[in-house]
């Protein structure tokens, strides 16, 4: 999670300050302006406790109280502890809040209680515990867990009820319910099954969210497969069917999933805890079914555990600020000129620093970044600037407070391509006349993407992007998953160009042929490559690359994970004769995948990626041959393309390399981890990838130069 962002405080803070006046109470829909998040921090001494955090767009959240607790967790609780706090907006103006009564330090992980709290204006609050031993002894006197519990308003009795998960005896976790009584002090009812997993698993951490005429249970199973499940009913209180296709988007341990609505918005963000890693995923859907990943676009300045967010009005908001909040010492949190790179932005409050990476062929003598200030701010000088030499100094006012900000803007072509991909294939079409590249669409979770596009350019610099050119769930039979790494050829073939895409699915090789380089691509109906060579017994079949020998004019296949494979592919490309097949894995033990082969002045050069795509260390390493079938002959020093730390580039690697046609110019391909947030990202900087072009150049002898990467890339190339 990244938790870089402690300007929003200031920007938060004084937005809804401007209006202390509160709002009335009406029977109509509050009118909400933001996002209050309840949450507890951890499982040490003092660490399960309720805090508050406040944002404006859901997105972005700042700790309210300088992080501490906002209510003493031995003044309302059995145990000393309260963890995963839920809270609820009533039908009646109130707000209800229920916590899980346990002090994990000296209880472990059994308990029996939970706490009932109630509050007109979110800061003063009323409390109870129910002691599910002591109050239903008879029915639930063996219990040994009480987790979790949360509150839903049922309109068809018009009472509030809790629902949390209890375990007796050798049972496993089940949900449970109870209606609440009249003033929110205690449960009306005997608890009754309201959830139990087919399976019979453990069921924990139930979240129920209204949709549609359907009441969309999430939970935490905990059985075999561990994971964020979902049970949907037409009623509250039963007849729940769940389904076997997992919410979370992460291979990590979750639990604590948390779901709300975006404030006039017809999205919705589903949260939950990973609590193995200390982190805190948010994904993003319409339907409640189909959720994307969207860490990169949330940033927190305190570290959560199992929270969650309500909408509240700018009343309710201000007397939050005023009570627990404090200035933080910014105003700046972006700009909107449409010239910068959105994702590539950074803000570095603490130098009161602004870096904008605009587009190629940005006016750096004249541009006016369109700073993004807190309301009520303003910023001197205003409107176009001159860039081109310098930093500008931006004074920034607010409320009678000042700072001065240096902005910075600065030509990058790269990434070259806007969103995230990966694995760039590249290659120039004598057809179109144009440069085409092919990568892996990034961005999901565990390489879960599902489908292919393209873009062209004709300098290297400006990219186009052509659309979705191959899509495993309609375009493929034999595999729905796992859309990764492709390489491209065109061929002249009777007279007719005729373009050759193979491509990784499902950990197996296609090949799809197309008339034009941007598709569509009709694939063979069953994977070219789906086999482990002899003699081969780890790594993947995936990372093709395909290669046409400007000697001989025969075209070679390579592919592999943890060993180099390669065929010679027959004239019609889509087959091969198996006795071609060889290994060149190369000796010194650091290919790891992505062979990339190209000839140059009488030498074939073969590069590879080292290491894990998800380490800031994956790079580049490169041997010669004589032939395209080796052998290989490894320089002493054959590392070429590493992570740049000063710069905040990491993960260079996975790469195709390109030459202007007639020239002896040539440029390297490559993906990169996203700046500047992927360093901050963990593993997940793996799948969110940006993909680069830089110079590579030979010396003397033809060995590879050293290769820089940068942020700026390169310059328009021309033939």
């Amino acid at each position: 999670m990244i938790h870089r962002f402690c300007y929003l405080a200031l920007m938060l803070a004084t937005s809804w300050l401007l209006l202390l006046t509160g709002c009335s109470q009406s029977e109509k829909e509050p009118d909400f302006e933001a996002y209050l998040f309840t949450y507890f921090v951890g499982n040490g001494p003092g660490q399960e406790s309720i805090h508050y955090a406040i944002s404006r767009d859901g997105y972005h959240f700042w700790a309210l109280n300088d992080n501490e607790p906002i209510i003493s967790s031995d003044s309302i609780s059995h145990s000393g502890g309260v963890r995963d706090p839920h809270i609820l907006r009533g039908e009646d103006g109130m707000f209800y809040m229920v916590v899980t009564d346990l002090y994990v330090p000296e209880m472990g992980w059994s308990n029996h209680a939970m706490v009932m709290l109630k509050s007109k204006d979110l800061i003063n609050w009323t409390s109870s515990v129910v002691d599910i031993h002591e109050e239903f002894a008879e029915e639930f006197g063996t219990v040994s867990r009480v987790w979790a519990p949360q509150t839903i308003y049922d309109p068809a009795s018009q009472r509030y009820m809790l629902y949390w998960s209890m375990k007796t005896g050798d049972d496993p976790d089940k949900i449970y319910y109870a209606f609440a009584n009249e003033d929110f002090t205690g449960l009306a009812t005997t608890p009754k099954q309201l959830y139990l997993s087919p399976t019979n698993s453990s069921c924990i951490d139930g979240d129920i969210i209204y949709d549609e005429g359907k009441y969309h249970l999430f939970f935490k199973n905990s059985g075999s497969a561990t994971g964020i499940l979902k049970a949907v009913s037409d009623s509250l209180t039963g007849g729940y069917v769940g389904s076997e296709e997992y919410m979370d988007q992460t291979d990590e341990s979750v639990e604590g999933s948390g779901i709300f609505k975006l404030i006039d918005s017809d999205e919705y963000i589903l949260m939950y805890d990973l609590y193995h890693s200390g982190g805190y995923q948010f994904c993003r859907s319409t339907d409640l079914q189909n959720f994307e990943v969207i860490d990169e676009e949330i940033s927190m300045n305190f570290h959560p555990r199992h929270g969650t967010v309500i909408g509240i009005t700018r009343a309710e908001a201000n007397a939050l600020i005023a009570e627990y909040g404090s200035m933080a010492s910014g105003a700046v949190f972006g700009a909107d000129a449409p010239a910068v790179k959105q994702t590539n932005l950074i803000v570095n409050e603490a130098e009161q620093e602004v870096t904008l990476p605009v587009k190629p062929g940005t006016d750096l003598t004249s541009f006016d970044p369109q700073l993004k200030l807190m309301t009520g701010a303003t910023a001197s000088p205003d409107g176009p600037q001159d860039f081109s030499q310098r930093p500008v100094s931006y004074e920034v006012s607010l409320n009678g407070q000042k700072w001065t900000y240096e902005v910075s803007a600065q030509l990058n072509s790269n990434p070259v391509l806007e969103g995230y991909y990966a694995d760039p294939e590249i290659i120039y079409s004598e057809k179109d006349q144009k440069f085409y590249l092919y990568p892996t669409t990034d961005g999901f979770t565990g390489w879960s993407g599902t489908y292919f596009e393209t873009f062209s350019s004709t300098d290297l610099v400006n990219w186009t992007p052509e659309g979705k050119i191959l899509d495993l769930e309609t375009d493929v039979d034999w595999a729905e998953r796992h859309a990764w790494a492709p390489c491209a050829i065109e061929k002249e073939i009777d007279g007719e160009y005729k373009y050759f895409y193979y491509f990784t699915a499902a950990q197996k090789i296609g090949v799809g042929v197309a008339d034009e380089p941007t598709g569509p691509f009709i694939d063979k109906g069953e994977p070219i490559i789906g086999f482990k060579p002899e003699g081969i017994n780890r790594g993947q079949e995936i990372d093709p690359d395909v290669f046409e020998d400007p000697v001989s004019g025969k075209t070679y296949l390579y592919w592999g994970n943890g060993y180099m494979a390669v065929v010679e592919l027959n004239e019609d490309m889509v087959s091969f004769d198996m006795a071609s097949l060889k290994i060149l894995t190369p000796a010194d033990g650091t290919f790891r995948e992505g062979t990339e082969v190209f000839y140059r002045e009488g030498t074939y050069y073969f590069l590879w990626s080292e290491n894990d795509t998800r380490s800031p260390d994956y790079r580049v390493r490169y041997a010669t041959a004589p032939s395209p079938l080796g052998p290989l002959t490894i320089a002493e020093d054959n590392l070429i393309l590493e992570k740049r730390p000063d710069e905040g580039i990491y993960g260079t690697g996975h790469n195709s390399v390109i030459q202007v046609p007639g020239k002896d110019e040539w440029y390297i391909v490559y993906h990169r981890f996203t700046i500047p947030k992927g360093i901050e990202m963990g593993r997940a900087a793996g799948f969110h990838r940006e993909t680069c072009i830089d110079r590579m150049t030979f010396d003397a002898e033809g060995y590879i130069v050293d290769i820089v990467p940068t942020l700026e890339g390169i310059e328009p190339v021309s033939e």
